[in-house]
């Protein structure tokens, strides 16, 4: 958890240098995009540790660390407010919004995928394992009758 804070505070000091340096929005986009893959990162970590029966974690911590994240992309927001295009802040929300359906989209589709080579691979064990018995059978079968 710590590693996704860390990386999204360095992208989000980056982004904030750049900015003050009198650089555009547009030349710091690939630190934009590790900022919120931290963000994104940080905030599955955490909700998984609480899904799972065996959480003990500090919930305190991992709140902190949401918080300063919020506190960043509140930054950020101002920040193409002011330095960005008009509209710049919202269509960000709304290419962020598609970007994360997408990925669940594809990480459903490679999730059921695998799903279904799983199965297939079960299934193609079973019917070698059902023809290696049959086989066994019949040659048992044809053993006590005396033909081999």
């Amino acid at each position: 958890m710590l590693a996704e804070l860390a990386a999204a505070n360095a992208a989000f000091g980056v982004i904030k240098q750049a900015v003050a340096n009198g650089r555009d929005i547009a030349s710091v986009g690939s630190q934009i995009v590790k900022f919120v893959d931290g963000k994104e990162e940080l905030q599955r970590k955490v909700t998984n540790k609480k899904n799972s029966p065996f959480y003990r974690g500090n919930d305190f911590e991992e709140f902190m660390a949401l918080e300063v994240i919020k506190e960043k992309e509140e930054e950020l927001k101002q920040i193409m407010i002011i330095c960005g295009r008009p509209g710049l802040w919202n269509d960000w929300i709304k290419f962020q919004a598609e970007a994360r359906k997408a990925r669940l989209e594809a990480e459903e589709a490679a999730r059921k995928r695998k799903q279904k080579i799983l199965e297939i691979a079960i299934l193609s064990t079973a019917i070698v394992i059902g023809i290696g018995v049959l086989s066994v059978i019949v040659y048992i079968g044809l053993k006590r009758r005396g033909i081999l």
